[in-house]
């Protein structure tokens, strides 16, 4: 496990252009000069490249299995001979985008942009930074937290009735989860996140802002968010997937609020698709700046223009699941949704009070070209967080709303691992107490994750007509079960044909219609009696275990 968990690091930092004994960091952000170059080509096409030499095979899974072509225009690199042209002209690459094919650099000195958009392989450049004091800690972008010494005031699933799918084991294992944020100072020490740390469900971590991989400092709001996602502490903190694995990748610059940040997390999604990522959640959002010239206006929260929701919407099309936080504008000037949540193919998420009235902050929408936003809405006030060791705190915004959705949602891909992105966000919407009715401030409303459990249950699993069915038989690694009807409880036995159990699984509430055994390729060959034990009754099966 160790030989595989330290190849699939190396892959990782080979994607991402990092290897940790030569990370680097160029010093004095805050006085230079940042640039965006859009390239107009490509050099090369789809035909010079193997799916393997870009993407990983979890990634190339995903692709398959959602009918996604393996690589297309936009998988391809930018041109390295255009980087190593502009980079002798005294520019320093930061990050690029494949996706939109672009390219970010810094300078020590401002540059003449019009000479050099007049290089031909150049269709525009944008000035994405520039030296400035630092102003972004008074925007208080990140929602509020507070200590507290009490119990928690509630459990975040339980109004979206998504505790009932952690009771039946859907805790979002085999999903992996990219989480987008300021930095992660703490989480290499919280109590909450050690059940985490002790498996090995933090795969990988990248510095999007300082091109290197430690993010265990800068900032705890990316440990606060990952605490509602894999905490764990006892009448306390529940975390919303704490089956799943986690990529904790930095890409938000806590020291000021520049348009560069856009760029940082467009590689870093690029970076999450590589490496195979199912969701990506990302509690940041971007309208206004430091430098008022640089910023967004409301119309341009249509879908199509800010630079992140161009990078999130592609993101979506490469089969990931992309969940962002609506924003705490709404008792502010600005009042409404900020990017990327405006993308059409992106998951919204506004914030309510545990009584699941609307909370004043929760920016409203809809976006300027009319969508329903936000998608859907949770609780989001006083959520149970632990951004450092010996302490828990309550947190409110939209920044804590958003992994409380993001996570349920690996419960799903769990269950139904064949559910697209785009059918989850679907049955969201139509299993969300306000479908029939949308607004702009609860957008769809409260989503019921039973329900939307069960109408993509109805797309993808197989209803046997006995009460219980199990297979393959013979089998090899795992066996499957599936039921008429929700068993209400199960139990499941597997004994060998000596009469030794092998192994017990028990679940006193059990709400899906299937289950899957997996890892006994750690069994021997043979005939096994595998009892199956529900509300309705038990049955034996008979199964024989065979080599590949």
């Amino acid at each position: 496990m160790k030989n595989i968990q330290y190849i699939l690091t190396a892959f990782l930092l080979l994607l991402a252009g990092l290897s940790p004994s030569h990370a680097q960091t160029l010093p004095g952000d805050d006085q230079l000069w940042f640039y965006r170059v859009w390239l107009n080509e490509k050099s090369g096409d789809t035909e010079d490249y193997f799916p393997e030499d870009i993407l990983s095979p979890a990634a190339i899974a995903r692709r398959e299995k959602y009918d996604i072509p393996l690589l297309d225009e936009s998988d391809i690199p930018v041109s390295r001979q255009h980087i190593i042209t502009l980079s002798r002209l005294g520019l320093g690459l930061r990050c690029t985008s494949k996706w939109l094919n672009t390219a970010l650099f810094s300078a020590a000195s401002p540059k003449d942009i019009e000479a050099l958009e007049d290089y031909y392989f150049i269709d525009s450049i944008q000035l994405v930074r520039h030296p400035s004091d630092p102003a972004k800690k008074s925007y208080n972008k990140y929602g509020i937290t507070e200590p507290f010494a009490g119990p928690a005031p509630s459990d975040p699933r339980v109004p979206l009735n998504g505790t009932v799918l952690h009771q039946s084991g859907l805790t979002g294992k085999n999903v992996i989860i990219a989480v987008l944020d300021a930095g992660f100072a703490n989480a290499d020490e919280t109590e909450s996140l050690q059940p985490l740390r002790q498996r090995g469900g933090i795969i990988a971590t990248r510095d999007f802002v300082n091109r290197a991989s430690h993010v265990y400092d800068y900032h705890t709001h990316g440990t606060s968010v990952l605490s509602i996602l894999a905490g764990s502490l006892p009448g306390i903190l529940n975390g919303t997937a704490p089956g799943a694995n986690y990529l904790l990748l930095r890409t938000e610059d806590d020291e000021s609020e520049f348009p560069v940040e856009e760029d940082y997390w467009v590689a870093a999604a690029e970076y999450a698709d590589s490496a195979g990522a199912d969701i990506i959640t990302s509690s940041l959002g971007y309208f206004t700046f430091d430098d008022p010239a640089l910023n967004y206006s409301f119309s341009d929260m249509n879908g199509d223009v800010p630079f992140i929701t161009r990078g999130a919407d592609k993101a979506a099309s490469k089969g990931i699941l992309v969940v962002n936080s609506a924003g705490n504008e709404r008792n502010k000037e600005w009042k409404r949704i900020i990017a990327p949540s405006d993308g059409d193919s992106v998951l919204c998420i506004g914030a309510i009070r545990f009584d699941l009235s609307i909370s004043d902050f929760s920016s409203a929408g809809y976006s300027s070209d009319g969508q329903v936003k936000p998608d859907v809405v949770a609780p989001g006030v006083a959520v149970p967080i632990q951004p450092e060791p010996g302490l828990w705190y309550s947190g409110s915004g939209t920044s804590f709303s958003c992994p409380v959705i993001s996570g349920l949602c690996a419960s799903l891909m769990q269950s139904v691992p064949d559910a697209s992105p785009a059918e989850i966000i679907d049955v969201l919407h139509r299993s969300s107490d306000r479908y029939s009715q949308p607004d702009s401030l609860y957008g769809y409303g409260i989503p019921d994750f039973l329900k939307a459990l069960r109408l993509l249950e109805e797309i993808h699993t197989a209803i046997p007509s006995e009460k219980v069915t199990a297979g393959p038989n013979p089998f090899t690694n795992e066996l499957l079960f599936w039921f008429r009807e929700s068993p209400g409880s199960l139990r499941i036995t597997v004994t060998g044909a000596n009469g030794t159990k092998v192994m017990e699984m028990n679940y006193p509430v059990f709400v899906a219609r299937s289950f899957r055994i997996e890892g006994l390729d750690m069994l021997g060959q043979g005939v096994y009696l595998v009892k199956v034990t529900t509300e309705p009754g038990e049955r034996v099966f008979k199964m024989i275990r065979v080599s590949k």
